[in-house]
């Protein structure tokens, strides 16, 4: 395995490339690990809290378990990172590649994924709650999510599957839901003002009145 003194000392030399080095369990919490690359690296389980990873590629890592909480992942690549169960709670991941990611029971609360792209990502039962998801989300997997109080403000989740999600109280204004799969999803006390349905199943689904309400009016 890969000594985490040893990443920090070669990074800190200016080495850049750690593509596909073991770093299982690694404690990096609060480390500057701006534009590195962990591209196919092994991350089950390692500690990133914090972390400063603004620009990396971890495109395709194994981040399962993994604490990521309150990282800054800012124009980050984690496309086809396999992320389940890992802790993103209050992560920026603004602008961030994340398509084809896997974090089903993931923890996302509060982070902030404004821009980012989440296309074809699976997030079967991950919780969003308080999470800004103004973001690409078409095609989607988010069965049984927790979207509670989420902003969803002009996100594209054309083709989406949120089948049995909690949108309880999500701003869904102007958010494209062409085609998404809302099938006993919870869209009470939602805001869906100008958001395309058009050929949205919406089966099942509790759209109580205030659903079309604007939030706050």
């Amino acid at each position: 395995m890969f000594e985490t003194t040893k990443l920090l000392e070669e990074y800190s030399a200016g080495r850049r490339d750690f593509a596909g080095v073991n770093l299982n369990g690694v404690c990096l919490s609060r480390a500057n690990l701006a534009e590195i690359d962990l591209h196919n690296a092994d991350l089950i389980g390692a500690n990133l809290s914090a972390a400063d990873l603004r620009g990396a590629n971890l495109s395709k890592a194994n981040l399962i378990g993994a604490n990521l909480s309150a990282a800054c992942l800012v124009d980050a690549n984690l496309s086809d990172a396999d992320l389940i169960g890992a802790n993103l709670g209050g992560a920026k991941l603004a602008n961030a590649n994340l398509r084809e990611i896997t974090l089903n029971g993931g923890n996302l609360s509060g982070a902030n994924l404004s821009g980012a792209d989440l296309s074809h990502a699976s997030l079967k039962g991950a919780n969003f709650s308080g999470a800004f998801l103004n973001a690409t989300l078409r095609e989607a997997n988010l069965a049984n999510a927790n979207l509670n109080s989420v902003s969803l403000v002009e996100a594209d989740l054309s083709g989406a599957n949120l089948r049995g999600a909690n949108l309880v109280g999500a701003n869904l204004a102007n958010a494209n839901l062409y085609e998404a799969i809302l099938v006993e999803a919870n869209l009470s006390s939602a805001s869906l003002i100008g958001a395309n349905l058009e050929l949205a199943n919406l089966a099942k689904t509790n759209l109580s009145r205030e659903s079309l309400v604007e939030i706050g009016s």
